[in-house]
């Protein structure tokens, strides 16, 4: 199995906002329906939410039902003198203790004792960032000199298995099956 990875993490934050803005507002806790999304976040759908991919084609399904983000990335920006807060990028789920964007597309994340979520790849950043902060689009992106250009401001994935999330509550990491595919924007 190549890279090890750790395979347990924990809840750090949550976020979820009715509308189409760039961050998201703090929750304590966040009811997650299987192949929807989290409840009443604009995110939230079977088919795409995303407003720029809805113009190409709504009854796309959904691969970006919920959006998650390392806080190592919130603390490594924040060294580069960025400060982005949990929920800055809009994500709906902060996790600590996991390298969420080294992990194989179909990888399964099983949030507290009922939720699972499964991997889908990349958030593509868009030029939203750079209206945020000036530069963090670039901070965010990078192309190694082998394989296929990262992404530090998150992974998206769809809910396999609803139920409620709190902060606080631990991860666990389920590899899928070999081959595995590395992530890609989606």
């Amino acid at each position: 199995m190549g890279m090890t990875h750790a395979l347990e993490g924990t809840v750090t934050s949550l976020h979820s906002d009715g509308g189409h803005n760039f961050s998201k507002p703090l929750i304590e806790e966040a009811v997650f329906l299987a192949g929807i999304g989290i409840e009443g976040d604009a995110h939230s759908g079977p088919t795409t939410q995303h407003l720029s991919r809805q113009k190409k084609d709504a009854s796309r399904p959904n691969l970006r039902q919920v959006h998650l983000v390392a806080s190592e990335i919130h603390d490594g920006l924040r060294s580069e003198g960025f400060e982005v807060p949990f929920g800055g990028f809009g994500e709906n789920l902060t996790t600590q203790g996991i390298e969420l964007g080294q992990l194989p597309v179909g990888t399964t994340l099983r949030l507290g004792e009922d939720v699972i979520i499964a991997l889908t790849g990349f958030r593509d950043p868009c030029s939203q960032i750079d209206k945020f902060q000036e530069g963090l689009r670039a901070a965010v992106s990078f192309k190694p000199e082998v394989g296929p250009q990262l992404f530090r401001n998150g992974v998206m994935s769809v809910v396999v298995r609803g139920g409620t999330v709190r902060v606080g509550d631990t991860i666990k990491v389920a590899l899928p099956a070999e081959p595995h595919q590395p992530m890609q924007k989606v």
